[in-house]
């Protein structure tokens, strides 16, 4: 097999952008593939753009371990890099008396995955922190907080490409053939051709179509419960010169499949309510305008002052879950296949949140998993 590179990674979001910063660093020679026109314009441009503590994650598990050690790393390359981000903090409110045992819990787990500085502040303390916030108690998470996932994937791609890596934009992988030495791969172009890659290893993060990849390697995806279950949610934004203003995200006690319709701000101080969360057969990104009224039901439980008329949509993403309706937690996949003869093949599936935080930690384990190669 001619080899034009030692790993081929499939995607070019965050994560697999990440990756290939990571391992070109390492001193690998990666052709990173994506099949969009751009990079980082599916998963990483649609999400709330939160850094996550780790407060919501069983200790030990692969969310709770490398949301840690990526919240870390992704502030300090924000700040050598001067990446826009504010570590601006986290209420998560309880607005019933039955959810401040939750709080407790939530207190518990963040500090056993290493959250800093986590407190439950009382009602009064709560309003003085956020006047138009209305609970019974918070907890309050001075680590969490907001980056640009734009810039973030950027500086990345840049690194990448200063240690050698080239990003292949319009290519689909078509086809994963595990052979003598490594793997060949078939990329798509626009034109509809195939050519085919030669590689030592492959990195399979391919987001919403990771199980797809896998499946072309010859994984089982099934049988071993790694098929995707789509969960779309939607966003809306607080109408310009709506009487609300917030300073610091604002979430609910954690129900159902997400973490409840939360208020997030971004860098430009905007205000917006979401995500809900509904299970999907196809991908659709439109926002339902009906859904306003519903929204604010659910946020004015903790912000009263909230009208539905303030409300506009405004996106949606969609998560790449493995967890279906009604399921338990269930962890990212992060395996490297040599035990089911695959070797060289490193999946990434699964990769929700808190996948952008943990994105530089993540990149870091497919370097350690592909050491040995």
């Amino acid at each position: 097999m001619t080899r034009e590179c030692d790993v081929a990674v499939v995607g070019g979001g965050v994560v697999g952008l990440a990756a290939a910063a990571a391992l070109a660093r390492a001193g690998r020679s990666v052709f990173l593939l994506e099949r969009r026109e751009a990079l980082a314009r599916e998963i990483t441009s649609r999400n709330s753009e939160v850094v996550h503590a780790g407060l919501y994650y069983p200790p030990g598990s692969w969310k709770a371990r490398l949301c840690a050690a990526g919240r870390e790393r992704l502030y300090e390359r924000c700040e050598r890099l001067r990446l826009p981000h504010r570590r601006l903090g986290k209420l998560v409110v309880a607005t019933a008396p039955e959810e401040l045992t939750v709080l407790e819990g939530l207190q518990r787990t963040g500090a056993a995955n290493g959250a800093p500085g986590l407190e439950i502040v009382d009602g009064a303390a709560l309003r003085r922190l956020e006047p138009e916030v209305s609970a019974r108690a918070a907890l309050l998470s001075p680590a969490s907080g907001i980056v640009d996932a734009h810039a973030l994937s950027m500086s990345f791609a840049a690194e990448a490409e200063a240690h050698g890596a080239a990003l292949v934009l319009r290519h689909e992988v078509a086809g994963l053939e595990c052979v003598a030495g490594g793997w060949r791969v078939a990329a798509r172009g626009p034109d509809g051709v195939s050519t085919w890659l030669g590689a030592l290893a492959v990195v399979n993060a391919a987001g919403l179509g990771s199980d797809r990849v896998a499946e072309l390697a010859g994984v089982d995806v099934d049988a071993r419960g790694l098929r995707l279950r789509p969960c779309k949610g939607d966003y809306f934004a607080l109408a310009p010169g709506a009487p609300l203003n917030l300073q610091r995200l604002v979430y609910p006690v954690p129900s159902g499949s997400g973490l409840g319709i939360h208020a997030t701000l971004d860098l430009g101080g905007r205000i917006r309510f979401g995500p809900d969360a509904e299970y999907v057969e196809r991908i659709d990104y439109a926002v339902d305008p009906a859904k306003a009224g519903g929204f604010a039901a659910v946020a004015g439980r903790y912000l009263p002052a909230l009208r539905a008329e303030w409300l506009t949509p405004d996106y949606a993403g969609i998560r790449p879950k493995l967890a279906g309706p009604g399921e338990g937690f269930r962890d990212f996949a992060i395996q490297e296949e040599s035990a089911h003869g695959l070797a060289g093949l490193v999946n990434l599936i699964g990769i929700e949140s808190p996948g952008l935080t943990a994105a530089p930690a993540i990149a870091e384990r497919v370097v350690e998993l592909l050491a040995a190669l």
